[in-house]
């Protein structure tokens, strides 16, 4: 969400000025940049027990972060967070850690963002005791056995999410993403990427698949965070009919928000204000009885926009939400994936050529199959393959052709196709993370699930 001193209190007069909000994210090509966005489960060397907030634990490492460098986020006095130049660190409801990248002009820049970001929490984790491992969904604790931070929206979402879905709490307390957020150059150019985006969206939760323990046992699924978030809060998840259809734009989507994804919160005067499932639009008019003295704006929209949870996000950019977090090389896969087919327009046209004819009705039957099948899926037309190995290929081909013809080169030469290879090795028929772990499980770890958090620290 923007950061409460920041938002904008223009007045909402209507729709199309909320598009216009909306479509100010386009630019031209020359301008695009790669943000990403990881999070990683915090674990006490002890007992490997999830940190709490105080009793050295996450504030402390948030301090010791600040000490190094960067402005504290705040909330009611507490720090939730760190700004960093262009970058964030943030936490989720149990202290999952996230940074929040800076916009980048190359995978290269990525590359050593992560890795100087993983060197500083190392560096103030190990006094405390702390490491942390990436993975999809926590491999070991109850839901009840996490703790919660102290941020006010996540206060309101405990209440809500029992209330429209069995597992948001799981999600919430137990579930670790990698993201890649990407631009647009126009409404058209948004639309494009979105649809290809969202009927790959199913292919790229197989290939990050990363979550296949639940409670110290394997659970049945390959990614167990792509499952909860079937039963999470279908009203703002998943993959929207709308978002498919070949009139969808910013004042679709606009009207879409306001009108049919309930409201979580208002801020006002240093704190939120509980309008959990109510309307945006009864908001706008006056409804809501706990904001009668309350105008919309412009900023409690771009607060609405951030609780939405579809596959593929529209804000003023694209966020690229399918993915299990995993080890560092499969974060940067990620976004090499996404920047390979989006941001080349012949991979692009590629990519849409490879989706042609694919819908709404096969994707989300795909959605549904993935977390348990994985990669082993198996397709039927329209699908332009059998199998989901196979259409990895094909769509990491694409990617190559794309990150080639980008020629983002490092100080050695390197183009950022390399950073695709460990999507490649899948796609040629090596295991996907969660294999390799269940293969650990049967083998070497002899049912040990806790030895997960040594071989996937980050």
């Amino acid at each position: 969400m923007s950061n409460p001193g920041d938002a904008d209190t223009t007045p909402i007069e209507s729709v199309a000025q909320l598009a216009a909000f909306i479509a100010a994210g386009c630019k031209p090509s020359g301008r695009f940049r790669i943000g990403t966005e990881h999070e990683k489960f915090g674990f006490r060397r002890s007992d490997l027990s999830t940190p709490t907030y105080e009793d050295r634990g996450i504030r402390a490492l948030l301090e010791g972060m600040a000490a190094q460098g960067g402005e504290p986020i705040l909330d009611n006095g507490n720090p939730i967070g760190l700004k960093q130049g262009g970058a964030a660190i943030s936490l989720e409801p149990a202290g999952q850690l996230e940074l929040s990248g800076a916009p980048l002009e190359d995978l290269h820049q990525a590359e050593a963002e992560l890795a100087a970001h993983l060197r500083q929490v190392r560096s103030v984790a190990e006094p405390l005791g702390l490491g942390f491992a990436p993975l999809g969904f926590h491999p070991l604790a109850t839901r009840e056995r996490m703790p919660w931070m102290p941020k006010g929206r996540y206060a309101i979402m405990r209440r809500y999410m029992p209330l429209v879905g069995k597992l948001g709490l799981d999600m919430m307390t137990r579930t670790c993403t990698v993201q890649v957020n990407l631009d647009y150059a126009s409404e058209e150019d948004m639309r494009r990427k979105l649809r290809v985006s969202l009927l790959l969206q199913p292919l790229a939760t197989a290939l990050f698949a990363n979550s296949p323990f639940t409670e110290g046992r394997p659970n049945g699924f390959q990614s167990y965070r792509a499952h909860v978030w079937t039963d999470t809060d279908n009203q703002r998840s998943g993959i929207p009919r709308l978002m498919l259809e070949n009139d969808f734009g910013f004042e679709r989507y606009a009207a879409w928000l306001i009108d049919d994804v309930p409201m979580y919160f208002v801020y006002r005067n240093g704190r939120y204000i509980d309008v959990a499932g109510k309307s945006f639009r009864d908001f706008m008019a006056g409804r809501v009885p706990e904001l009668a003295c309350e105008r919309a704006t412009v900023g409690d929209f771009a607060d609405h926009m951030t609780t939405v949870f579809t596959d593929v996000r529209l804000k003023r950019y694209l966020e690229m939400r399918g993915a299990d977090a995993g080890s560092p090389a499969m974060m940067l896969a990620q976004s090499a994936l996404w920047v390979g087919l989006l941001y080349d327009a012949g991979a692009l046209q590629a990519a849409t050529d490879l989706v042609r004819g694919v819908g709404f009705d096969a994707v989300t039957a795909l959605r549904a199959a993935v977390p348990r099948a994985g990669v082993d899926a198996a397709l039927d037309p329209p699908w332009p393959a059998r199998s989901l190995r196979a259409l990895a290929g094909e769509a990491v081909a694409i990617a190559r052709a794309g990150l080639r013809a980008r020629a983002r080169r490092n100080p050695v030469g390197e183009d950022e196709t390399r950073f695709l290879d460990p999507l490649l090795a899948i796609a040629e028929g090596a295991p996907t993370q969660a294999q390799h772990w269940l293969a650990r499980y049967d083998g070497a770890w002899k049912g040990d699930v806790s030895r997960i958090f040594s071989e996937a620290e980050a």
